[in-house]
């Protein structure tokens, strides 16, 4: 019987930056849209995630592919992304490093 390897928050983490914002071109991650990450011990991962703004047009598509790439992961059995908007997201929450291209700092 074959071991699953262990899927780690690094893990998923590292496969949700492949998912961009195509109206910003930066991935979830370093946008800091994801708020929440959990994996649980039955291989099944818990995404609690915001948008940049609450109308925006691409939520239906950006939630199926934050859930599509963790399906994607290896030993990953199923994937539940919750939509939040508490609190709301601001610019504080990008990466130190997409603000360095950014030109924000």
């Amino acid at each position: 019987m074959s071991e699953n390897p262990k899927i780690t928050k690094e893990m998923v983490l590292e496969k949700l930056k492949e998912v961009i914002d195509p109206e910003i071109g930066i991935d979830v991650v370093n946008l800091g849209l994801i708020y929440e990450l959990k994996v649980n011990p039955d291989n099944t991962v818990y995404v609690k995630m915001t948008m940049t703004t609450p109308g925006c047009p691409l939520t239906m598509w950006l939630l199926q592919a934050v859930e599509q790439k963790i399906l994607e992961i290896p030993g990953v059995k199923d994937a539940e992304i919750e939509l939040t908007f508490d609190p709301p997201w601001t610019p504080d929450r990008i990466s130190e490093e997409v603000k360095k291209k950014l030109g924000i700092i």
